[in-house]
């Protein structure tokens, strides 16, 4: 089998580190691999090497044919530097998702979409991923009307900084002190909230129309990534204070009516998804045991009362496996799978 020569940029992150794990895990064909981040000089242990984390500069990407960027504002200056030297980049940050000229991918859903590209592919945002994944199966049977999402959002989507935040907020709570907020909602933002005991209705800054970035996020790259430009869907994202994964409530409304149990039955079958429904026995996703898990998971899945043809569906997975790391590596995979690098 042939091997292929890889970088990541932002090596030392979450999702750096989770690419790593899974790079690993699916036996990816390395060659070489060259890590990239501001912790210049820090070694990082990988299948029994340890590399030393290089600078980010356009020199960096030569002889690499496969870049992974794990996020950030960074893209938006080597993404075409690394392009230039010769790499295929597979970029997690938001920069280039929306732009008419790079695909933006879920395997599952637009595998054939990557073969567009000219030198970058766009990695969606995470709740969109998890969301794709459940609902583009019941559209390939019923056809879309409608989309209603609320998202529950974890703090490690926040980072790990949010993250060590929120626990330290909990032991001044549960130990009498006043918690210190100083990240979340938006870290650059003068006012903060404390997430212990609490849920947060704003990810990412307000646009003029009141919603956020995050959820308008939602809005557009589903419709990009399942070509269809007119989808009505609506998103309102939260904040809430769970360590790992992702949860999404969706309203779905369909041209065609479709039974929960015919439903069920084609979520089963869906690339990537696992169906956990069973009220009688209380089963149904959670975080606490879908963190860690490759697939998207779908529960309580019910007919919407209310209209002719609707369901609704409770969705939860990984947003930094499936929802960043394992995404670009499956967008990777493609790339060697459909001969196009």
């Amino acid at each position: 089998m042939k091997k292929y020569n890889v970088a990541i940029l932002g090596a030392t992150g979450a999702v750096g580190t989770e690419l790593l794990n899974v790079l690993k895990s699916r036996n990816f064909p390395l060659a070489q691999l060259k890590l990239l981040a501001l912790e210049v000089g820090t070694v990082i242990p990988f299948m029994g090497k340890d590399y030393v984390v290089e600078e980010a500069t356009g020199e960096a990407f030569k002889d690499i044919q496969i870049a992974f960027f794990a996020g950030g504002p960074i893209s938006k200056v080597m993404a075409p530097e690394a392009v230039k030297a010769g790499a295929v980049v597979i970029d997690n940050s938001s920069t280039f998702r929306m732009d008419p000229n790079v695909p933006l991918i879920v395997p599952e859903v637009n595998a054939a979409d990557i073969s567009k590209h000219n030198g970058i592919i766009a990695n969606p945002n995470c709740s969109t991923i998890i969301m794709a994944l459940a609902i583009n199966p019941i559209h390939q049977h019923a056809e879309l009307k409608r989309v209603v999402v609320s998202t529950c959002q974890a703090v490690s989507g926040a980072g790990n900084a949010a993250l060590q935040e929120m626990m330290t907020q909990y032991k001044d709570v549960l130990e009498g002190r006043e918690p210190v907020a100083a990240i979340l909602p938006v870290a650059a933002l003068p006012k903060h909230h404390s997430i212990a005991f609490n849920l947060i209705p704003q990810i990412d800054v307000f646009l003029e129309d009141g919603y956020t970035k995050e959820e308008m996020k939602l809005v557009n790259e589903t419709r990009k990534i399942m070509h269809l430009p007119e989808l009505a869907i609506t998103a309102t994202t939260v904040r809430v204070p769970v360590v790992r994964s992702h949860s999404e409530f969706i309203n779905l409304e369909t041209t065609r009516k479709l039974t929960a149990s015919e439903a069920r039955q084609i979520l089963a079958r869906a690339p990537g998804v696992i169906v956990q429904d069973d009220p009688l026995t209380q089963l149904y996703p959670m975080p606490a045991d879908t963190a860690g898990k490759d697939e998207v998971f779908v529960g309580r899945i019910r007919e919407d009362l209310t209209v002719r043809a609707g369901l609704n569906l409770w969705v939860v997975g990984d947003q930094i496996l499936k929802g960043a790391a394992l995404n670009a590596v499956q967008i990777a995979e493609q790339l060697i799978a459909q001969k196009l690098i």
